[in-house]
């Protein structure tokens, strides 16, 4: 759940329509809407439908190079239309890419614009609603779900309000409304991204609370509806992995990677081979996402986090990580940077102000086994027995396989801690 990006029911309010371009293939769509801009390069509206097929590429492939091209069409489209509901449309465009970007005021800016420029549009608040969160201000990201909630069909926002239960500690009301998401979506398409994308969030869900085979189901669901969905594979990856079949969650994290080389994916795969011994493959795959993070200027920007955890969580280049948290905490202030930002305290030894990052991480009371066993071991590195023994516990009791090689060092942690109690 916490790769939050625009959905499939934004992307319907921006395109116009479920069925035209959902029902083709994603490339098909874009070849038929290439030719439809170069037979009249002065249809605005046409502009802003390449843009959100763009889009929604981009979301299908994880290639984010599919944003600047999102980008380039839109702005193409407000040079013909500056003003008005077209406008409006192609402004909102600039907000999603600003947002799959992580430049999360740039975006709350444009979704202002394009606000005035048409009130009676919709998408926009979606789009603040995420930005809003990924900036920690979590009640007025609820307020502007809220504007969303007389909406019919997949546009209701139940996928976004699940994520916020989620966040605030109400696991099961979160898989209740991801199971609405569901519900509407399969209704609406039977196949496609969106329906594909709110499964396997429903996964990340449900493997969250140990739940493996409600979690298989929703991957392989998610699989159903659009085959080769890489989020859905890695999410079978770690069914997998949390089931100890190494051998089957590295192949899967290898399908995943050969959709699309996200660096949490090579550090899932890494782990996987540093649990099976096989030292040179991990090896390979950790420097894999090292390439990835630094492989251009928009990697840079938008996997700090994930490579700010893999050092830390790797010990690696623990002065240089600590300053790509703090780093990342400028741009993005919710409760999982603050984690890492926490995380990667402890990893430098300074315990005491990792614990005061892991309170801001911890304040909605979200259930998270990763949160917690990082505050365990902070409050273990601070002599504080009683609270790492129960945070530890928590983390333990909520997923006992929350991770393949930190499950064991939680689970051993825990026992040192009894023993000496």
């Amino acid at each position: 759940m916490r790769n939050w990006v625009l959905t499939g029911a934004a992307l319907v309010l921006l395109v116009g329509g479920a069925a035209s371009a959902q029902e083709r293939p994603s490339d098909q769509t874009l070849r038929f809407l290439q030719s439809k801009v170069v037979a009249d390069p002065d249809d605005a509206l046409a502009h802003n439908r390449l843009a959100g097929a763009y889009i929604r590429k981009a979301r299908e492939s994880g290639d984010i190079a599919y944003y600047a091209l999102a980008e380039q069409t839109a702005q193409r489209s407000l040079q013909i239309i500056p003003r008005g509901p077209v406008a409006a449309r192609a402004t909102t465009m600039m907000a999603v890419v600003q947002l799959a970007r992580h430049q999360f005021r740039e975006a709350l800016v444009s979704v202002r614009t394009a606000l005035d420029q048409d009130p009676s549009e919709q998408t926009p608040q979606a789009i603040a609603g995420d930005a809003l969160i990924e900036l920690g201000e979590y009640d007025e990201a609820g307020r502007a779900y809220a504007r969303l909630a007389g909406l019919d069909g997949p546009r209701r926002p139940d996928a976004r309000v699940a994520y916020l239960k989620f966040l605030r500690g109400d696991t099961p009301g979160a898989i209740a409304s991801m199971r609405e998401a569901v519900t509407r979506w399969a209704a609406a398409m039977p196949v496609g991204e969106p329906l594909a994308w709110t499964r396997a969030q429903l996964g990340h869900l449900l493997l969250g609370t140990n739940d493996l085979g409600g979690a298989e189901a929703a991957y392989r669901d998610a699989l159903t509806a659009l085959p080769g969905y890489h989020p859905a594979l890695a999410g079978s990856a770690a069914v997998q992995a949390a089931r100890g079949k190494l051998p089957d969650a590295a192949a899967l994290y290898h399908k995943a990677l050969d959709v699309v080389p996200l660096p949490e994916y090579a550090t899932a795969l890494g782990d996987v081979y540093t649990r099976l011994g096989r030292t040179t493959e991990a090896s390979k795959q950790y420097a894999l996402v090292e390439y990835i993070g630094k492989l251009s200027a928009i990697n840079q920007t938008v996997y700090n986090r994930e490579l700010a955890l893999f050092y830390a969580d790797h010990e690696r280049k623990l002065p240089q990580v600590l300053d790509l948290a703090r780093k990342e905490l400028e741009a993005r202030r919710d409760v999982y940077t603050y984690d890492v930002l926490a995380w990667t305290l402890y990893r430098n030894g300074q315990a005491r102000e990792a614990q005061a990052a892991m309170k801001e991480a911890l304040k909605l009371g979200t259930q998270d086994a990763r949160l917690l066993f990082h505050a365990g071991m902070i409050h273990r590195a601070l002599g504080e027995d009683d609270a790492a023994r129960t945070a530890l516990a928590r983390a333990l009791a909520l997923n006992p396989r929350f991770h393949v090689l930190h499950a064991e060092v939680a689970a051993s942690a825990l026992a040192e801690l009894r023993a000496r109690r």
